[in-house]
């Protein structure tokens, strides 16, 4: 029997090094513990109440696309600052063309000055890509967004997906990693959410832009698309948007900057580094075509800015993992989860 060289050793530990090193930032990673709340607890009809399907129990909650309609949910409330957070199932396949959004915003109380934090799914002939992005004051000329794929079917169970938002920083969250974290800089002025926001959730149909540039509709052959809710949170201080200072709020806001999902730990900042450099294939903070001199709040970071081009796009898209295939492929998927 032949016997294995040096190198065929060497590679097969670098291989067992990478199986291991690749699973433990992420199982590492404990999951918070959240107080979550009914539908009518936190939420109401935004549109379309017809395609909203709300449990026996009033915890979950179905949101459907079809053609006659999307739909989307508000919360009851307005919010100076909070945690706003689901565990969210995507529609399964055929996906071209459609949007579901989990973001907060004041769009209907300040129309031309509004804040908004988005997290929203974009869907795909193979698969979901998401994006996250920040605007404050109506800065939407100045697009902060990232784009990003994921380590797992966002279609065949549920995951949490949470946004961070206090007066210093904003954090998303998938599962328990942070996928991206905002601090506050003074030279952001204005565009650093600062006004009460409602937190909403909703599907729709985007064929003009989502996929594609908009090359791809929704096919409706397959109608409808559902997109699943449950475990909502709420966490923050209620307020009046229009005068919310009438409302005590340093108490609320103190608690929730001292909540444990206000600081990453050494384990998160981990998983984050491991996220950010193997599913982020776009950053406004390494487009230098679109913004010559990076915006005030961008952190640069060494081993993420080396991945890029110059236009914020990736050098080399043939590396970029991604760990599932659309529906009627096989592939092996690591043991990646977030423990629960």
């Amino acid at each position: 029997m032949k016997r294995p060289s040096v190198h065929h050793l060497l590679l097969f530990t670098l291989c067992v090094y990478h199986m291991f090193t690749g699973n433990i930032h992420i199982n590492n990673v404990m999951a918070f513990d959240l107080n979550t709340i009914t539908f009518d607890q936190g939420y109401t009809p935004l549109f379309s109440d017809f395609n909203i399907d709300r449990s026996q129990d009033d915890t979950r909650v179905r949101l459907l696309l079809n053609r006659q309609s999307g739909c989307g949910i508000i919360s009851t409330d307005y919010y100076n600052y909070g945690f706003f957070s689901a565990k969210i199932k995507l529609p399964m396949e055929k996906t071209p063309g459609i949007v579901v959004a989990f973001y907060t915003s004041n769009v209907d109380m300040f129309p031309k000055t509004h804040d908004e934090l988005d997290v929203e799914f974009l869907g795909n002939a193979r698969g979901w890509t998401f994006q996250t992005n920040v605007y404050g004051n109506g800065s939407t000329t100045r697009g902060r967004e990232e784009r990003y794929r994921l380590w797992f079917d966002p279609s065949k169970e549920f995951h949490r997906y949470s946004i961070l938002w206090t007066r210093n920083k904003i954090i998303f969250y998938v599962d328990e990693i942070p996928i991206r974290e905002v601090m506050r800089d003074a030279g952001m002025g204005g565009d650093y959410p600062s006004k009460p926001m409602s937190s909403y959730a909703t599907v729709w149909d985007a064929s003009t832009w989502a996929t594609g540039g908009g090359r791809h509709k929704v096919n409706y052959c397959f109608e409808p698309f559902t997109s699943e809710l449950q475990d909502l949170v709420l966490q923050g201080c209620p307020v009046d948007p229009i005068d919310a200072t009438s409302t005590n709020c340093l108490d609320a806001i103190d608690e929730l900057e001292a909540s444990e999902f206000a600081t990453i730990t050494p384990r998160q900042r981990q998983a984050k580094k491991w996220f950010r450099e193997k599913y982020m294939y776009y950053s406004y903070c390494y487009d230098r075509r679109r913004y010559p001199s990076p915006l005030p709040e961008c952190l640069l970071v060494s081993s993420e800015e080396e991945l890029f081009k110059t236009n914020g796009r990736l050098k080399n898209p043939q590396q970029f993992q991604q760990y599932w295939h659309s529906p009627g492929e096989s592939q092996r998927q690591p043991e990646m989860t977030a423990a629960y």
